[in-house]
């Protein structure tokens, strides 16, 4: 379920209804109908984080693989920007990964954190030309997507310098021409709608991922490949742009450049944390000049959603850290500028009236401020957030965790209610859970009346107190096996008794059914037609005497005749 067109989307089958993508996604771009999640592609600023803590993998990356081979087949050079977190990721040295690209079919291999570069050197020198003020940082798609559509209040803090990864491919058209295919290779989804947006600049976006799924349907084995130990990236390695894909490395390369001493430089990663950096603030009102290096994910780009690899991000930063090299000289100007003027796109909130809010809470079973737990376990962070989400048609009733619980409190509760034959459940140490009326009514006597008044019964009580069978439960409980006794005996009753498990050496549950009356009915029915059956006996031998006596009469009569006859006869002849 979901649009494929989109960077994420939602497999139907395989989503199920556990509402954590809600719970985990930071801008509620997910719509719950008939119990399957799917993402709202136009809220959707593809962070990937519903992806990586979807427990079904239910959540899917668009792939985009297709796309590349069909681009290989309509231009003559396609070329890679490889991001720079690459080095973090996989254990190859940089001639075995261009070689491994170029087995793919790609012309040559370029790093992205060229285009790093550009845009420091761009970045520095309008925070020169600026006395105060906040300026948040552009190379990362999730955080300007986000600043857009849900804090527009400050899109226009966002440099307006297009990120690493639209600088770098500008580059290479530049120096390879304008016919040129780029493909993006890293660890960022939100890149798929970047790509999406800008396709004059990036033809296709793939995560690592793809990458990995892409050589292993290619059958290439890279230890059968001739490797040069030449082989380079075009048209040249980068520098300190490579810093750019750990927490804090853009404003290492600010420093590298020199930035005036007033420019207060701030590292900040994840929705949450800039969140509450830009609570309450008013840029407009600020007597400092302070830059925001802001990343979506926790860590950097090191730790993106295109990654299933499980390594150690102390393990990456190093790797990153230990695979740049600074320029001695760093150009005051750069070589190529993509100009952007980010302008907000907030999406509109839809508000609902108080009446039609209070009746949705009442559907939910909120009729009092008591009511709204606000547990969260539906996914949003209030009963009123979750009310207005039903009524936006993206949520629910079912979703309330405490309102399924009571319906189906209710409904056991009036099936135990209404059984006519007794039920009891007990606990490992013996303890009755949960009793009906009519459990109280076969087995507490005299004492009925008193634990009926109380509102948990018996329930608590020992089972040994109240039933003079509790060791088939207990035996049950031991076992883990269902047992069922027809007629058992107990004093002078005779009951039906079926004990199940319901958690295995946990809880166990019995149906008993009195059937002592219904056996004395039957044996009377038994009795009766048994006398039914004699009479009709001695009725039908008394009939067969009479038949029998009326036979022999017969017989004799018809014999004398018959020798009458036949004296008459002879002497005729």
């Amino acid at each position: 379920m979901g649009n494929k067109l989109s960077p994420v989307y939602t497999l139907k089958n395989e989503c199920h209804d556990c509402y954590k993508c809600v719970r985990e996604c930071h801008v509620k771009s997910i719509q719950i109908k008939d119990g399957s999640a799917s993402v709202l592609a136009d809220r959707c600023i593809a962070c990937g984080h519903c992806v990586t803590v979807c427990p079904s993998n239910a959540k899917r990356i668009r792939y985009d693989v297709d796309k590349v081979k069909a681009l290989f087949a309509v231009k003559e050079k396609v070329i890679v920007s490889l991001a720079p977190s690459w080095i973090s990721i996989f254990d190859y040295t940089k001639p075995q990964m261009i070689t491994l690209l170029k087995a793919l079919g790609f012309y040559g291999v370029s790093e992205t954190a060229l285009g790093a570069q550009e845009v420091s050197i761009e970045v520095a020198k309008l925070l020169k030309e600026k006395d105060t003020g906040l300026f948040i940082s552009s190379a990362c798609p999730v955080i300007v997507d986000y600043i857009r559509y849900y804090r527009p209040e400050f899109a226009k803090c966002i440099t307006p310098v297009a990120s690493p990864a639209l600088t770098h491919a500008k580059m290479l058209k530049e120096k390879y021409g304008e016919d040129i295919g780029i493909v993006f290779i890293g660890p960022c989804i939100a890149k798929k709608n970047e790509s999406d947006a800008r396709n004059d600049l990036i033809d296709v976006a793939l995560t690592f991922d793809e990458l990995n799924y892409w050589v292993k349907e290619s059958y290439i084995d890279l230890s059968k490949l001739e490797i040069d130990p030449n082989e380079t990236f075009i048209p040249e390695s980068a520098n300190e742009g490579a810093l750019y894909p750990i927490l804090g490395g853009m404003n290492e390369t600010l420093k590298y450049i020199g930035i005036e001493d007033d420019v207060q430089l701030v590292d900040i990663c994840t929705l949450h944390s800039l969140d509450k950096a830009l609570n309450g603030l008013k840029p407009d009102k600020l007597e400092e000049k302070i830059f925001v290096e802001a990343l979506g994910c926790d860590g950097g780009c090191i730790n993106g959603p295109g990654v299933s690899l499980c390594k150690s991000t102390l393990l990456k930063t190093s790797n990153v850290l230990n695979n740049f090299q600074k320029r001695d000289v760093i150009p005051t100007e750069p070589k190529t500028v993509v100009n952007i003027e980010y302008k907000s796109k907030a999406q509109e909130k839809k508000e609902f009236p108080l009446e039609d809010i209070m009746k949705t809470m009442e559907r939910i079973g909120k009729h009092t401020e008591e009511d709204e737990l606000n547990c969260g376990g539906c996914g949003f962070q209030t009963c009123r957030e979750l009310a207005q989400a039903i009524l936006a048609g993206e949520a629910e009733p079912s979703m309330c965790v405490s309102y399924m619980r009571k319906i189906a409190l209710r409904k056991a509760a009036a099936m135990l209610r209404c059984m006519p034959s007794a039920m009891v459940m007990i606990d490992n140490q013996n303890r009755i859970l949960e009793s009906n009326d009519a459990f109280m009514k076969m087995f507490c006597g005299d004492m009925y009346e008193i634990f009926a008044e109380r509102p948990e019964g018996v329930n608590g009580a020992d089972i040994d107190r109240i039933i003079p069978f509790a060791d088939l439960l207990k035996t049950a409980l031991k076992t883990g096996k269902d047992t069922h006794k027809e007629h058992y005996i107990c004093g002078n009753k005779l009951y039906d008794i079926n004990v199940f498990i319901i958690e295995e050496n946990e809880i166990v549950g019995a149906i008993i059914t009195d059937v002592t009356q219904s056996e004395l009915n039957r044996e009377k029915i038994a009795e009766k037609a048994k006398q039914v059956i004699s009479k009709n006996i001695a009725k039908v031998q008394e009939i067969a005497i009479l038949l029998g006596e009326h036979m022999v009469e017969t017989e004799l009569l018809l014999s004398t005749i018959a020798d009458d006859y036949s004296e008459d006869t002879k002497e005729e002849q």
